[in-house]
């Protein structure tokens, strides 16, 4: 078992992360194809999209929870995830400028995973979708990486991709510690909707980025089975057995109670 990191702990990788971002070879411009451009286009101005949000009922969220919480430093660290997140949105926005084409304004798909974190806004209803949209990042950018042999945007999908696996330790923990006091019973219950909510997620996503999916080497079943593995291995990060548990590390019953 591994102790959680403390949000000052986090604080500090983030700040360290955005000082040790890889060479970005902006220089060089896009070298893609116009087929390869067209296989990924829609997608990809549909997720960075998605990466451009300004994380105001987020932090909101994060406030109410770290209050209850008597974690203060926990909004700086979602802060900085934001910031995070936002550097993402920029990167592809900036590649999108640079291939002329528009950003996108709305989309079906953001507008529905807003809805699904403005339904109850707590730190558990913010943090699962992100999750499992983040779970699915690791093999969309890999897809998209994988599509073109442009070199900047390789780049950039292996950048974000190095930052997406610490932002999905980053937010199991946070749940692991929101479940850590759940009856047993209530946490198989949670676990149940999160599957139910996972297969919804894991079909929109394929029904609005399977062309681009598909250019990068991931047809259904290879996009399935990779979405429910990367997922599987994310519910063992949030499991509280996964833990070791020091008193001085327990979460306040207080800030538990702000679970679903």
């Amino acid at each position: 078992m591994t102790a959680t990191q403390t949000s000052a702990q986090w604080c500090d990788y983030f700040r360290a992360n955005a000082d040790d971002q890889r060479d970005i070879p902006w220089d060089a411009g896009i070298q893609i194809t116009p087929d390869e451009l067209a296989e990924i286009v829609a997608s990809l101005r549909a997720w960075q999209l998605g990466e451009t949000s300004e994380g105001k009922h987020l932090l909101n969220a994060a406030r109410k929870y770290a209050e209850r919480a008597g974690d203060p430093d926990f909004v700086a660290a979602i802060e900085l995830f934001i910031k995070e997140e936002q550097r993402h949105g920029e990167m592809l926005g900036r590649y999108l400028d640079l291939a002329r084409v528009a950003r996108k304004q709305s989309d079906w798909g953001d507008t529905l995973f807003r809805a699904a974190r403005y339904f109850l806004p707590n730190m558990e209803t913010w943090t699962t979708p992100v999750i499992m949209v983040e779970t699915h990042a690791l093999l969309y950018y890999n897809a998209i990486r994988l599509a073109t042999d442009c070199p900047l945007l390789r780049k950039i999908c292996e950048q974000i991709l190095a930052d997406e696996i610490p932002h999905i330790r980053f937010q199991c923990e946070r749940l692991a510690m929101l479940h850590k006091d759940r009856p047993r019973f209530l946490r198989a219950l949670t676990m149940l909707l999160h599957r139910v909510f996972f297969t919804g997620t894991t079909l929109a996503i394929w029904l609005g980025h399977r062309r681009a999916l598909k250019a990068g080497g991931f047809g259904f079943n290879r996009f399935w089975r990779t979405a429910w593995a990367k997922m599987g291995w994310a519910w063992r990060l949030m499991d509280p057995a996964a833990y070791d548990w020091p008193d001085e590390a327990a979460v306040p019953a207080t800030a538990a109670a702000d679970g679903c």
